[in-house]
């Protein structure tokens, strides 16, 4: 059961796509008249900004115990989506009431991967890049891309690895690649492979 009225109008029960990515989530209602402020999880928000309607899921429990806006996953219209400051602000469609924008607040931001737009040559949505495995000029496999990190001016690939101690023992580790043509030779989406020029004890 939706507790605002308003709410109830604008968000409609759905299921997730089947490729369906987390790029977001609200931070907070914006204004007054219904926007909604948004923390995107990539420093490249064209999906956001083009997507015309968007799928929800609560927030994390730890991020927002006891929400209870919707239950399950819900999807909404946006009228308008725009750059402002470090963040992403959104208009709602059919929502004009600040308090039930903030009844949002928290909630995360699914798109299918369908929907972004295409990526211009020599760009990728890092998405297309977790679980890639990396490897150098020399052919040494140097881990697989578990996340990618924004750094100001560039990105850094986070590559994880099994590490073997001197006494035989394995653990997991993990190295930074910067994600720049000086260090990144090519990235292979169908091959899932990036070659870097990196070498393991650098």
């Amino acid at each position: 059961m939706l507790p605002d009225l308003q709410l109830s109008t604008v968000l409609t029960p759905s299921s997730l796509p089947d490729d369906a990515v987390e790029v977001g989530r609200i931070l907070d209602a914006w204004g007054v008249k219904g926007w909604v402020k948004i923390l995107p999880h990539s420093t490249d928000p064209d999906a956001i900004l083009s997507a015309k309607s968007w799928f929800l899921q609560a927030p994390d429990a730890k991020f927002r115990p006891g929400f209870n806006a919707f239950p399950g996953t819900v999807s909404l219209r946006v009228d308008e989506a725009k750059i402002h400051s470090d963040s992403v602000v959104a208009k709602i469609s059919g929502l004009d009431d600040r308090n039930a924008a903030e009844a949002l607040r928290g909630v995360r931001i699914f798109l299918p991967r369908s929907s972004f737009p295409t990526a211009s040559k020599d760009e990728y949505y890092w998405v297309d890049l977790i679980g890639l495995n990396v490897v150098n000029r020399e052919g040494v496999a140097l881990g697989c891309v578990r996340d990618l990190m924004a750094t100001g001016p560039h990105s850094v690939l986070c590559v994880e690895y099994t590490e073997t101690k001197e006494d035989g023992a394995s653990s997991t580790a993990e190295r930074m690649i910067p994600f720049v043509s000086a260090y990144v030779d090519a990235v292979d989406i169908a091959g899932k492979c990036i070659t870097v020029d990196w070498q393991p004890d650098y």
